[in-house]
C-alpha cells in the first residue's frame, strides 16, 4: 500500500514538471511572436513615416515651384527693382523664406518671420479646420538656389533637350558629359562597351547592332545670334563668325580622340567647296571622342569640350545648345566657362533643397526644375505622325500630286 503510493507520488511530479517546461516553452515561443510581431509594426511605421516625411520634402518642392513661376512673371512683367526683390526672396539663406514671398502659400498657423530671424515649419494640410494637421506632416525647411554649377538631366533615344546657355557672366566654351552608370543594365555593371581606333571613318551600323552598354552617337547643335540678326545669317560663317553648328560625337576608347575641339571648325554641314570662307573637315567624321570603358568610379564615360564661335554681327551672346542621343539613351552633364574660369548658370535649372518631416522622422530631397518656356515648345522634326503622308507640289504654275494609291 505505501509502495503503490510512494509510485503515484513520483508520477504526479513527473507530470507537474512536463506541464512546467511545456509552459515555459509556450511562453517563449509567445514572447518570440510578440517580440517579432512589435518589430514588423516598428519596421512598417517607419516605412510609413519615411514616405510621409519624403512626401512632405516633395509638397515643399512643388511650393518652390510656385515660387520659381512667381519669380518669373515678376521679371517678366514687373519693374528691375520688384524682379530684384523677387531674386533675393528666391536666394535667401533662411529656410522657407522664398516659398513664403508674396503669400503663394495662403495663410497658416506657423505666423510670420520670428525676431530671430528664421521662419517656422509649414504644415501639410488642407485647410486648419478639417483637422488633417493631426498627421503631423510638414516641410521644416526649404532653399533654393537659381545659380548652378552645371546643367544635368537625361533624355531617350532620339528625343532632344535643348538647353539655354545662359551665364552669370560672358562665355566662350561648353563642355558635355554624357553616359552614366544609370545608363548601364543592372545595378554592379561598370564597363562601356566602345568602338577602338581601328575603324576610321567611324560606321554608322544598324540600330539593332549598336550594343546596350555603348554611350549614344550624340548630335550637338549651337544655335545663338547676337544683338541683331537676319535669316541668312544662320547659314554662312564670315571670318569664323557663326550662328549655328552642329557636329555628331562618337564614342570610342582610342586613346589618341578629341577631348576638346571647336564648334566651327567641325560642322559637316557646310562645304568649303561652296564657300571658300567655312573650314575644311576631316574624314573621320563623325568626330571620335574618347571615352572611359569603364565606370566603377563614377561620373560619365564621355567628355568633350566645345569652343563656341563669336555669333555674328557681335554683341551680346543668346545661346542654345541642343543635345539629340542616337542609338541609345543617356543621361548627360553640361557645364560652361570663359577661358580656364568656370561660368554658372544663371537661373536656367535651379536647385531646390527641401526637407520633411512626419512626426519625429525627416527626409531631405535635392530637386532640379527646369525652367523651359512651355509657350514655345521646341519640335522634334516638321512633320512627326504615323501612317502615309501624301504630299502636293506646285511649281510656277504646274501643281504635282502625289499616287493616288497614298492614304493619309
Amino acid at each position: 500500500m505505501r509502495g503503490d503510493m510512494k509510485h503515484n507520488r513520483q508520477t504526479g511530479a513527473v507530470s507537474i514538471f512536463v506541464v512546467i517546461f511545456a509552459a515555459l516553452l509556450l511562453i517563449i515561443v509567445t514572447v518570440g511572436f510578440i517580440q517579432i510581431m512589435i518589430a514588423d509594426q516598428r519596421e512598417a511605421t517607419n516605412r510609413d513615416l519615411s514616405q510621409s516625411a519624403y512626401d512632405s520634402a516633395l509638397a515643399g518642392v512643388e511650393d518652390s515651384k510656385r515660387a520659381l513661376l512667381r519669380y518669373l512673371s515678376i521679371c517678366e512683367t514687373g519693374s528691375a527693382a520688384a524682379c530684384s526683390a523677387a531674386r533675393t526672396a528666391i536666394d535667401s539663406d533662411v529656410c522657407n523664406e522664398a516659398v513664403r514671398a508674396g503669400n503663394i502659400i495662403g495663410s497658416d498657423s506657423e505666423g510670420p518671420r520670428t525676431t530671430s530671424g528664421t521662419y517656422g515649419e509649414i504644415k501639410i494640410q488642407q485647410s486648419t479646420s478639417t483637422g488633417d494637421g493631426s498627421l503631423d506632416q510638414a516641410y521644416t525647411c526649404v532653399k533654393m538656389e537659381l545659380d548652378t554649377d552645371d546643367f544635368v538631366g537625361n533624355t531617350a533615344m532620339n528625343q532632344s533637350v535643348l538647353v539655354p546657355l545662359r551665364g552669370t557672366g560672358d562665355i566662350d566654351a561648353v563642355t558635355v558629359e554624357w553616359f552614366s552608370r544609370d545608363d548601364l543594365s543592372g545595378a554592379a555593371s561598370t564597363a562601356v562597351s566602345l568602338l577602338g581606333a581601328t575603324a576610321a571613318p567611324k560606321p554608322l551600323i544598324a540600330q539593332a547592332n549598336w550594343p546596350g552598354n555603348r554611350p549614344p552617337l550624340l548630335r550637338t547643335q549651337l544655335m545663338q545670334f547676337g544683338n541683331s540678326f537676319t535669316l541668312d545669317g544662320f547659314d554662312v560663317m564670315p571670318s569664323g563668325r557663326s550662328n549655328t553648328n552642329t557636329v555628331f560625337l562618337y564614342p570610342t576608347s582610342d586613346g589618341a580622340a578629341n577631348t576638346s575641339t571647336s564648334f566651327a571648325a567641325r560642322d559637316v554641314r557646310k562645304s568649303t567647296a561652296t564657300d571658300p570662307t567655312l573650314p575644311a573637315t576631316s574624314a573621320d567624321t563623325p568626330l571620335p571622342v574618347r571615352c572611359s570603358n569603364n565606370l566603377s568610379s563614377g561620373g560619365y564615360s564621355c567628355r568633350l569640350r566645345l569652343a563656341l564661335p563669336d555669333p555674328i554681327g557681335g554683341g551680346d551672346r543668346t545661346a542654345y545648345l541642343r543635345l539629340t542621343p542616337l542609338y541609345n539613351s543617356t543621361h548627360f552633364r553640361i557645364t560652361m566657362s570663359r577661358g580656364p574660369q568656370a561660368v554658372q548658370f544663371s537661373g536656367v535649372q535651379p536647385i531646390v533643397d527641401s526637407t520633411g518631416r512626419a512626426n519625429d522622422l525627416f527626409r531631405r530631397v535635392e530637386s532640379r526644375v527646369n525652367l523651359v518656356d512651355t509657350s514655345f515648345p521646341y519640335p522634334e522634326a516638321a512633320i512627326d505622325l504615323t501612317g502615309d503622308l501624301c504630299k502636293d507640289f506646285a511649281v510656277t504654275d504646274t501643281t504635282y500630286y502625289a499616287s493616288s494609291s497614298c492614304t493619309p
